[in-house]
């Protein structure tokens, strides 16, 4: 499998800071990126591949697939595991920004019923904030749709 050094390493970056992965973790995600067929990479390959301890790369590849960051398989003639990045995760990972925008919106609707305050400054500014978080719902949602 050929990889992009400088590419790998902004991804190991990236995806280390979004997902909140430990280094090793975040390695094996951006490694699996590469794998543009799909084939899969066998545990003993990632052991190989970053000289870590059998236990370091299990418990890492662990974290990742609890996350759903991947997904594992093994083909019918052989008794490996291979791991691949799980297609679904983008889907995964933007209900739950969704989500997460739908009950903060509800908290917010809440304080602002419960506050019940006469001050139109301040109840243009909330509802400006609300139409905000309105518009990125349906906008994710349209874009999931889609994919």
């Amino acid at each position: 499998m050929e990889i992009d050094k400088e590419i790998y390493q902004d991804l190991v970056s990236f995806y280390g800071e979004v997902f909140h992965l430990p280094p090793l973790a975040s390695k094996i995600y951006a490694y699996l990126i590469f794998d543009f067929e799909k084939k899969g990479i066998c545990f003993e390959q990632f052991v190989e591949i970053f000289h870590a301890s059998k236990s370091s790369v299990s418990s890492n590849l662990h974290l990742l697939l609890t996350s759903n960051l991947i997904k594992d398989f093994t083909p019918i003639d052989e008794r490996k595991r291979f791991f691949v990045i799980n297609d679904n995760y983008i889907k995964i990972r933007f209900e739950e920004v969704i989500r997460k925008m739908q009950t903060e919106m509800e908290i917010l609707n809440r304080l602002h019923d419960f506050r019940n305050s006469d001050d139109e400054n301040l109840n243009e500014k909330f509802e400006i904030y609300k139409s905000l978080l309105n518009k990125n719902i349906d906008s994710i949602q349209e874009t999931l749709t889609k994919l």
